[in-house]
C-alpha cells in the first residue's frame, strides 16, 4: 500500500478538512433553517446536478457501475449517506466542543479498523502520531484551559458524531480496496458519481424517515440557506472528496486520517473569522502538535 507524502498530496489532504471545517461551522449557522437529514439530501441533490455535465455517462445501462453496484452501495452509504447525515444530526443537540472533540479520534478509529479488517498493523510511528495529532486537538477544544475538559456532558449528538466518524473511517480504507475499472476509478468524477447514484437513495431513504417520524421542520427558505447549500454543495461535497479520494489513493487511509484532525483547528479558525472569536496563542500550538503527528507518521 501508498503510504509516501508529497507536497501535492499534503496539499490536497489538507484543503479536504478546510472545507469540511466550513461545512461543520455553515451547519451550525443554518441549523434551524433545515432539518439534518434533508439538508444532507438537498446538498447531495445539488451536487448531482453539478455533477452530471461531467459524469453523465456513468448513467449508461452498460456502464460499469452496474456492474460493482454492491461496492457503489456501501461507498454511497458510508460516505454520501451517513457521514454528513450524522454530523448534521449531532449538532442538533451536541455542543460543537463535544463534536469535535469524539470526531478528533479519527486517527485511532483509521489504524484500529485497518488492523482489524483488512490487515494493515499499526506501526510505533503512527501510534505516537496519532497520541501528537489527538493532543493538539484537545488543545484546541479546551481553548489551553484543561478544567474545561472535566465540564464535557455526552448527550445523543456525541453518539452520533462517533458513529459518523466510524463510518468515515471505513469509507476512507475502502477506497484504497479498488475492484472498478480504471476507467472509472482514475476520473474522479465518474468514481464519486456512482457513490452519488446509490448514496442518493440513502439519503432519500433517511430524509423521509425523518419526515415520518415528524422530525422534519418546515424549511425556511431564503438568502441564508440558498447560499449555504451552493457552499457546502460545490466545496465540501464536490471539491473536498475529490481531494479526499486522491489524497487517500496515494497517501493510504492511515496517514490521511491525521489530516482529518487538522478539521476541528480549521473550525476554530473559521469561528473566529466569521463568528467572532479572536484567535488565541494555544491555536499557534495545537498546529504544531497536530503537524507533528502528521510528520511523525508519514517517516519511514
Amino acid at each position: 500500500m501508498k503510504s509516501s507524502l508529497t507536497p501535492g498530496t499534503a496539499a490536497m489532504l489538507t484543503l479536504a478538512p478546510l472545507l469540511w471545517a466550513g461545512n461543520a461551522v455553515v451547519g451550525r449557522l443554518i441549523n434551524d433553517l433545515v432539518p439534518p437529514m434533508t439538508l444532507n439530501l438537498i446538498r447531495w441533490l445539488l451536487a448531482f446536478v453539478l455533477l452530471l455535465p461531467l459524469a453523465h455517462r456513468v448513467l449508461r445501462r452498460n456502464s460499469p457501475v452496474w456492474t460493482h453496484w454492491r461496492r457503489f452501495m456501501v461507498l454511497g452509504l458510508l460516505g454520501i449517506g451517513c457521514y454528513n447525515a450524522l454530523l448534521y444530526l449531532a449538532l442538533q443537540t451536541s455542543t460543537p466542543i463535544n463534536v469535535t472533540l469524539v470526531g478528533s479520534s479519527m486517527p485511532v478509529w483509521m489504524l484500529a479498523i485497518g488492523t482489524l479488517f483488512f490487515g494493515v498493523s499499526a506501526t510505533r510511528r503512527q501510534v505516537a502520531g496519532a497520541a501528537l495529532s489527538i493532543t493538539g486537538v484537545v488543545v484546541v477544544l479546551s481553548r489551553g484551559e484543561w478544567a474545561q475538559l472535566l465540564a464535557l456532558r455526552l448527550v445523543p449528538g456525541d453518539f452520533f458524531i462517533l458513529l459518523a466518524t466510524v463510518a468515515w473511517a471505513f469509507y476512507s480504507w475502502l477506497l484504497v480496496r479498488t475492484s472498478e475499472p480504471a476507467t472509472i476509478r482514475n476520473d474522479w468524477a465518474a468514481f464519486l458519481m456512482g457513490q452519488l447514484v446509490f448514496g442518493l437513495g440513502w439519503s432519500c431513504l433517511f430524509a423521509g424517515a425523518e419526515w415520518a417520524s415528524g422530525m422534519g421542520t418546515p424549511i425556511v427558505w431564503g438568502t441564508p440557506l440558498l447560499a449555504a447549500l451552493a457552499f457546502i454543495a460545490i466545496g465540501p461535497a464536490l471539491l473536498a472528496y475529490c481531494l479526499w479520494g486522491i489524497g487517500v489513493r496515494r497517501a493510504g487511509p492511515s496517514l490521511a486520517g491525521f489530516f482529518a484532525n487538522l478539521t476541528p483547528l480549521f473550525a476554530a479558525l473559521l469561528s473566529a473569522a466569521f463568528l467572532g472569536e479572536t484567535p488565541h496563542l494555544y491555536h499557534a500550538l495545537a498546529f504544531s502538535l497536530i503537524v507533528g503527528g502528521i510528520v511523525v507518521s508519514s517517516r519511514r
